[in-house]
């Protein structure tokens, strides 16, 4: 698995948000897909396997954990875990998207 600070993922990344439902309502990296930690398992279709996948939760203890399964019950190696997460994201002055 590889890991990657909020500033080193790429404009226009496949960034996968597996937050709670309550949790991405507050607010979320710009451009991400949401799929929550618990639904990864019946909607990984939903995930590109031929692009890098960066995986992103509030600090990054559940990413890790996605992006174990992912490459553990999958096979998938181009897998990228965000470090500190939405926090960080938050914290380096990124975009984000807040609901209206």
């Amino acid at each position: 698995m590889y890991e990657v600070s909020p500033k080193d993922v790429p404009a226009n990344a496949q960034l996968i948000d597996v937050r709670e439902d309550d949790e991405y309502a507050i607010d979320r990296a710009q451009g991400v897909i949401h799929i929550p930690m618990g639904d990864i398992p019946e909607r990984y279709k939903e995930i590109d396997p031929d692009k890098d996948i960066y995986v992103i939760c509030k600090a990054g203890g559940r990413s890790m954990q996605v992006c174990g399964y992912l490459e553990n019950a999958l096979g998938w190696d181009n897998v990228i875990n965000v470090v500190g997460g939405t926090d960080a994201w938050r914290d380096q002055g990124l975009p984000m998207e807040t609901p209206a």
